[in-house]
């Protein structure tokens, strides 16, 4: 039986506001996070994604204020991002609320944290967040496939190749890949298809689509490429109300079953 696609809108938070720019750039307030996550639980998203943008360690405590009033009132399953490092963080997060963790930059940095956190909270609690880049193979000698790894919000290159990291990382036990398109992110163009397919045919565990989404239609072809769900920030902080559900219809009617 096919699994049905979750929607998850995005919140980024950074001093305790929502923000949002393009390509990782040029950030606008978009709100406060607990209004947002309010109106997303009522427009009915299927889980809620918050990523600390700078994860400063002035941030950090204003997030976890953020997370904790959040999961006091919202009651759909919360992913939290931006700065996890090892147990310790996702310890705290998962006890002020959050379901979920979200680690990448210290990850690369150390893959052998994805082996403790899963091993101490199980793989169903951490998620990897691929934040990649197109790059010309023939220049960028680490990534055959064409896409890089990149840390610190999409500011530095990493010379990974991304496909092989999402592999490894699944083979490390994380439960889930958020995979986010710097070249996509925030322009409403559309996903980046290949790069979902690339490591769709390469990892068989949930894989989240993230970056580009403008317009209903361009969910259906992501989840065609290999997602098992989407997200998207933009499109539902600036759009109406209603655009979860006119997402959400716009899966349907492509065949697919929705939460």
């Amino acid at each position: 039986m096919a699994v049905a696609i979750r929607v998850i809108p995005c919140l980024d938070v950074d001093a305790g506001r929502v923000v949002k720019g393009v390509n990782f750039k040029g950030l606008r307030d978009a709100g406060d996070p607990v209004a947002l996550a309010h109106r997303y639980d009522r427009a009915g998203a299927d889980e809620l994604t918050f990523l600390d943008v700078t994860a400063s360690s002035g941030n950090r405590e204003t997030t976890f204020d953020v997370v904790r009033r959040t999961a006091e009132e919202v009651f759909i399953p919360l992913t939290v991002g931006g700065g996890v490092r090892g147990v310790a963080e996702v310890d705290k997060l998962l006890r002020f609320g959050a379901d979920k963790a979200s680690i990448n930059t210290a990850a690369v940095a150390r893959p052998e944290v994805i082996d403790e956190i899963t091993r101490h909270f199980g793989s169903q609690v951490l998620v990897l967040s691929v934040d990649a880049r197109r790059v010309n193979p023939a220049e960028g000698a680490g990534t055959p496939s064409g896409f890089e790894v990149t840390t610190h919000g999409g500011r530095q290159g990493t010379g990974i190749d991304a496909i092989a990291w999402a592999k490894e990382a699944a083979d490390r036990g994380v439960g889930e890949i958020l995979l986010n398109s710097i070249d996509a992110d925030g322009t409403k163009d559309g996903f980046d298809l290949e790069m979902i397919r690339a490591v769709r045919a390469a990892v068989n565990i949930p894989l989240i689509a993230s970056g580009g989404a403008g317009v209903p239609e361009h969910f259906p072809p992501a989840i065609a490429a290999g997602a098992d769900a989407v997200l998207a920030a933009s499109m539902f902080h600036f759009g109406p109300d209603d655009m979860i559900a006119q997402v959400k219809t716009a899966i349907r009617e492509a065949g697919y079953e929705v939460r």
